[in-house]
């Protein structure tokens, strides 16, 4: 596939970085020409300098034969007028656009053919918001993905010493959940080495571990293998930013939120924008500020500034002076790795988080959910099952017999899609519904047609051959 990525910022090097890897014809457009000629040395891939929302530029990078244009510049107008030229003048099939205004995001009408013709809108800021409100929600975790609208959730954790599964092998999981309930180990990374999970394997303290189950059922199965921390309550935001104010209006009606900011303008601002939250103007690596507005008592420290030297510093210092856990923006993936698990107990790479978006209009077949693990390293994916037993080598199979490679894990399957399902019930007996049953994959487990099957990969470059049984064709008759 022909791919142009235009803007060679964090999100599109990292696209770039996933596509080439799965034998795309990949072309970046920037103005920073040091840059394009960093990533060219580092990623088999093409450059043209110049400005992205230009026909001429364009032509040059070879919009008049390409598949697909991936616009994810730091201007909303450069993208959106790219996706329009590349839509108009060069017929480009597919047209994605990375968007951080909310007046585009919220009126659909102006991304139309008709208007800017943006097949899919990305607004990393969002993305990014939304994966920090699951970490919120879910403390004890590493990591906090959904699939399938929310019905099953993907939870990294690190085993615990006294956890129940510590020490015993995986197999003895469903003994001790309750009944009724069921639940996949996906992955597990030990020494940042993956260890193929199987019922003989022993879980060790330390391990990190990626737990799948249906949504309702996940906090029983993470007291397998870790203590439950306490529900957060009050939070401490450093940065007044993008994703600063947008975290801080969707926490503000539930949590107690302070949020710190250097810009007299900017705080100034977002006071205005707030209702519930104490808006302090500061610099959070402040020791003196940061004592005065109590960090010992806070539960969770959020560093989100743009910065990423300032993020280890304040979060460092908020967790030396007492407060509970602390997460932090990190761009530089040698930084991320280097101070994750040390005073910051998770270093979020916004690039990381929010390429699976895209990656999922990007993919070939029907693959509807991406999520990117470990830094890149790894992939989540939920893909649809088409076909039937003629035309596919999955659909009426046991997943025990079907040649997955080695390192993939078939973790779970969601049956009848479209279809509510009781999952529970209120207080005051109002069912609780869901879309579709998931089924718990085991090797005898057979795959249906329509079947949303979620897949591990502890390698990434294992996707490709994924995606390559999930396809039908004729030649399985």
């Amino acid at each position: 596939m022909k791919v142009i990525i235009l803007g060679a910022g964090q999100v599109g090097a990292s696209v770039a970085e996933g596509l080439v890897s799965e034998e795309n014809d990949i072309t970046m457009v920037d103005f920073d020409a040091p840059r394009l000629l960093a990533l060219q040395d580092r990623l088999d891939l093409r450059t043209v300098v110049g400005d992205a929302a230009t026909p001429s530029v364009l032509r040059d990078a070879g919009a008049a034969d390409a598949d697909m244009v991936i616009a994810v510049t730091q201007s909303d107008q450069a993208n959106l007028v790219a996706c329009k030229l590349a839509q108009s003048v060069f017929n480009v099939p597919t047209r994605i656009a990375r968007l951080r205004s909310q007046d585009f995001l919220e009126d659909a009408s102006l991304l139309t053919p008709e208007n800017f013709a943006v097949d899919f809108a990305l607004c990393p800021e969002q993305v990014i918001t939304d994966y920090i409100r699951r970490l919120i929600e879910f403390p004890e975790a590493l990591q906090v993905l959904n699939f399938a609208r929310s019905r099953v959730s993907l939870v990294a954790v690190r085993a615990y010493q006294d956890g129940l599964l510590v020490g015993r092998p995986i197999k003895e999981m469903r003994e001790h959940l309750p009944f009724g309930m069921d639940a996949r180990i996906a992955a597990i990374f030990r020494r940042d080495q993956p260890v193929f999970p199987e019922g003989d394997t022993i879980v060790e303290a330390g391990d990190e571990v990626f737990l799948l189950a249906a949504a309702e059922h996940i906090r029983p199965v993470m007291r397998q293998l870790r203590r439950m921390m306490k529900p957060v309550e009050r939070i401490m935001i450093a940065g007044g930013g993008n994703i600063g104010l947008r975290l801080a209006k969707s926490l503000e009606k539930r949590y107690e939120i302070k949020v710190i900011e250097g810009r007299k303008e900017r705080a100034e601002l977002i006071a205005n924008q707030l209702d519930n939250t104490l808006v302090l103007l500061g610099d959070a690596t402040d020791e003196e500020l940061l004592e005065r507005e109590n960090i010992a008592e806070m539960d969770l420290f959020l560093a989100l500034t743009n910065d990423d030297e300032d993020n280890i510093m304040s979060g460092s210092l908020a967790k030396r002076l007492g407060c509970e856990r602390v997460l932090a923006l990190i761009n530089r993936r040698a930084y991320a790795e280097m101070i994750e698990g040390g005073p910051i107990d998770i270093g979020i790479s916004p690039a990381q988080v929010s390429i699976g978006a895209l990656l999922a209009h990007v993919r070939q077949g029907d693959v509807a959910e991406v999520h990117s693990l470990r830094r890149g390293a790894a992939e989540a994916l939920e893909l649809v099952a088409h076909g039937d037993a003629k035309t596919s080598q999955i659909i009426g199979r046991r997943i025990g017999d079907i040649p997955w490679p080695h390192g993939v894990t078939v973790a779970a399957l969601v049956r009848n899609f479209d279809t509510a399902v009781i999952v529970g019930q209120t207080d005051d007996w109002t069912a609780i519904t869901r879309h579709g049953e998931v089924v718990i994959a085991h090797h005898d487990t057979v795959i249906e047609p329509d079947d949303h099957v979620i897949v591990f990969c502890t390698n990434k470059k294992l996707v490709k051959k994924v995606e390559k049984l999930f396809q039908v064709g004729f030649h399985f008759f």
